[in-house]
């Protein structure tokens, strides 16, 4: 596929998803939605990622935005409900990606991809990914803490939060590249979960 394929393919179906949304949805949607394309294939792919090893950071607010993209579709706003969602995911990236990054290090170096294990060092980003999942923990908690959830959530979000620290936490102390990949595996099944968790605490089995 050539480039001009490429982008009239893009073109093509982009502009067609954006016209449904704007016919189907709401117009606050689609422009929320092409804003998060715009920040994922511009600003984080083409500027952000070969630039700055701050590049997942800074991009992690467009791979953040789905859910808020899908509470516009179904209520026409933005909430703060919403926004905390953003946010779960937003402090989430860094310790998912920065895991992956870690043991495929060299794989990144190879093709001159500035990720934090190159530019800062392992030790570092190590050092990082404990901290963005103690901030992750904290947020986490607060749909618990501003009523969004319930008690469902709240003891679902404390164990898995106890098992990503557990990671992180033997990550910074005992690394190897065999539990950077567990802890990257686990960030996943996590993210997952832990939504899954709000999901039910809305509606409980046994309602």
């Amino acid at each position: 596929m050539t480039t001009t394929q490429a982008l009239a393919f893009v073109g093509s179906t982009g502009g067609a998803g954006l016209w449904m949304l704007h016919s189907l949805v709401n117009p606050p949607t689609m422009w929320l939605t092409l804003a998060t394309f715009m920040g994922y294939a511009v600003i984080y792919t083409i500027v952000l990622k070969p630039r700055t090893p701050q590049n997942i950071v800074i991009g992690g607010a467009s791979g953040a935005m789905p859910p808020v993209l899908g509470w516009c579709a179904v209520t026409g706003d933005i909430s703060v409900d919403a926004l905390l969602l953003f946010l779960i995911i937003f402090a989430w990236t860094p310790p998912h990606f920065w895991s992956l990054a870690l043991y495929r290090r060299q794989e990144y170096a190879r093709v001159g991809v500035p990720m934090l294990p190159i530019t800062h060092g392992e030790l570092f980003t190590r050092r990082h990914i404990l901290l963005y999942t103690i901030l992750l923990s904290a947020i986490c908690l607060l749909p618990f803490a501003t009523g969004m959830s319930g008690r469902i959530y709240l003891l679902g979000a404390v164990a898995l939060n106890g098992v990503f620290l557990a990671y992180a936490l033997s990550l910074y102390v005992n690394y190897s590249d065999k539990l950077a990949q567990r802890t990257f595996r686990y960030s996943i099944t996590y993210l997952f979960l832990l939504f899954a968790v709000l999901l039910a605490d809305h509606y409980p089995l046994l309602a």
